[in-house]
């Protein structure tokens, strides 16, 4: 299930941003959510990882779905490690869940439900959706279509826990939390483009070894970064602080290799805050499990 987007921005003098997409009209806030399957992944071990991502139709509102009726995943489920908290437009290979190898013709369904309407992300194991090392980065952008993406040089970059993947903390208390990270530095560090998205390159992304933390389960309107996080999401606005933002250039790495970050959480319940190394094709993630009390 793949998105394409072509988008045309419209000033308006109103409080939600109304921007034309082909024969539909996309807003700020106030529309759904839909599930989507990226493809599949071959394990070393014989197993399969099925791939996910969404599309929030919304430009800028996050919406929050809890485990259950109204977002879960069978067979298996309802919770099978997806997503609670959705940010806006087109997130892309945001999650594996993992099947066996004698998973054959079965099918692994994710239901969302956002604002009354449900819709169903279908894997399954037809051969046309294995994803390869180059499917992401031209997914995600286009680093795919360059000769250290197409030869398939480039490797994902690690990135590693400094502490404990489960932890507590107090409502108001800031949390310190800190991940290391590194890559093959493959693609050499390159700012987004500056053409607006119909141009060739105008969905790409930065280039070069980026960290950033962030909710990925919990009501992330209650919690804040120290220092803040740029965004995971497309945002092709100028000074949208996203790496799909025109001119955006990856943040200087720290010479330790460390990412370090002050989290506070203003309302009890249990939270995952991921961090994800990402070096504009290819990404990957750890989680830390945040249990909030008063």
């Amino acid at each position: 299930m793949r998105f394409e987007t072509g988008i045309v921005a419209v000033a308006l003098a109103f409080s939600t941003l109304t921007v034309l997409t082909g024969q539909q009209m996309a807003v700020s806030s106030g529309q759904t959510v839909a599930p989507a399957f990226e493809g599949w992944e071959k394990n070393p071990d014989g197993s399969y990882n099925m791939v996910f991502g969404y599309f929030n139709r919304n430009l800028d509102e996050h919406l929050q779905v809890p485990i259950g009726p109204d977002n879960n995943i069978e067979p298996g489920g309802p919770d099978q490690g997806q997503p609670t908290y959705f940010y806006p437009r087109r997130n892309r290979f945001h999650f594996k869940v993992r099947v066996p190898a004698d998973f054959g013709k079965k099918e692994l369904v994710w239901t969302l439900t956002t604002r009354g309407h449900t819709e169903k992300a279908y894997a399954t194991l037809i051969p046309e959706y294995v994803i390869d090392t180059q499917l992401p980065m031209l997914d995600v952008g286009n680093f795919g279509r360059d000769a250290e993406g197409r030869d398939l040089l480039n490797k994902a970059p690690a990135v590693q826990l400094e502490g404990p993947a489960q932890t507590q903390v107090a409502v108001g208390k800031p949390l310190s939390l800190s991940a290391s990270a590194s890559d093959d530095g493959m693609p050499k560090p390159k700012p987004a483009p500056k053409g607006g998205p119909g141009s060739p390159r105008g969905r790409a992304d930065a280039l070069g070894l980026r960290v950033t933390w962030f909710v990925y389960r919990g009501d992330g309107a209650n919690v804040t970064f120290d220092p803040p996080q740029f965004k995971i999401y497309p945002d092709y606005r100028l000074d949208s602080n996203s790496p799909w933002s025109p001119g955006w250039t990856p943040p200087p790495l720290p010479p330790n290799g460390k990412f370090p970050v002050a989290v506070t959480f203003k309302a009890p319940g249990t939270y995952v805050v991921r961090v994800m190394a990402h070096d504009g094709g290819l990404s990957s993630a750890q989680d830390v499990t945040v249990t909030v009390t008063q």
